[in-house]
């Protein structure tokens, strides 16, 4: 059974910072492409970050470059999200997306909730 569960979201004041993770389960996990995605209230889901099979290879969107780092662990199957200087405008859900390298699938987690206020 294919399994995506992100986990670590939560509430943190302007300026924090958070680690999402997402564990893989029930496929072949270093042929995928990892992403984080996020959708806020009333606006349309949002590519954060990109992490290659490898993980040599990262891409971010400009709202969270030098803030967001991600990373992976192939032996572990799981992803990482660190989120530092957290802005209200990253109050999100976040999910977390997994694309084979040969565009033959695709999963999703479940996402975890991020919201950053005071």
């Amino acid at each position: 059974q294919v399994q995506l569960v992100e986990s670590g979201g939560g509430l943190v004041q302007p300026g924090g910072s958070l680690r999402l993770s997402c564990a893989a389960s029930g496929f072949t996990f270093n042929s995928y492409i990892i992403n984080w995605y996020r959708q806020a209230p009333g606006k349309e889901r949002e590519l954060v970050a990109s992490i290659s099979v490898s993980g040599r290879n990262t891409d971010y969107a400009d709202s969270v470059k030098g803030r967001f780092t991600i990373s992976r662990d192939n032996a572990k199957n799981t992803v990482s999200l660190q989120m530092n200087s957290l802005k209200p405008e990253d109050t999100a859900v976040y999910y977390c997306h997994a694309q084979n390298l040969l565009g033959r699938d695709d999963h999703w987690g479940q996402g975890t909730q991020v919201t950053v206020s005071s």
